[in-house]
């Protein structure tokens, strides 16, 4: 199952979820949304700075997690970031492709 890596950032409103619910009510929130698209959380992480969450999921394509992302991007309190992330063997095969370009000006 395809993984990725969501990073997102409470607005004023979502800190005001996170201080009523706690940090573990929200991962209780963001289990319950991955697991209603077929997916799973693999961890959650909460983080200094700008970036105030990070996410690493497992979820069945490209549009579950286009899914995810605009739902709750669409709530107002929560800006995401998502990056799919590639296992070494996947490197391995993109390696092996045969790829035909031309760089700018070349």
């Amino acid at each position: 199952m395809p993984k990725y890596l969501i990073q997102s950032t409470y607005t004023t409103e979502g800190l005001r979820g996170v201080l009523r619910d706690g940090g573990t009510g929200r991962r209780q929130a963001v289990d319950r949304l991955v697991e209603s698209l077929g997916g799973r959380v693999e961890q959650m992480y909460f983080a200094f700075g700008e970036t105030d969450t990070f996410v690493v999921v497992d979820l069945p394509s490209n549009a579950a997690s286009a899914a995810l992302g605009m739902a709750v991007s669409a709530s107002g309190a929560v800006r995401t970031t998502t990056v799919a992330l590639l296992t070494a063997e996947e490197v391995d095969e993109a390696t092996r492709m045969d790829v035909t370009y031309r760089a700018p000006g070349a």
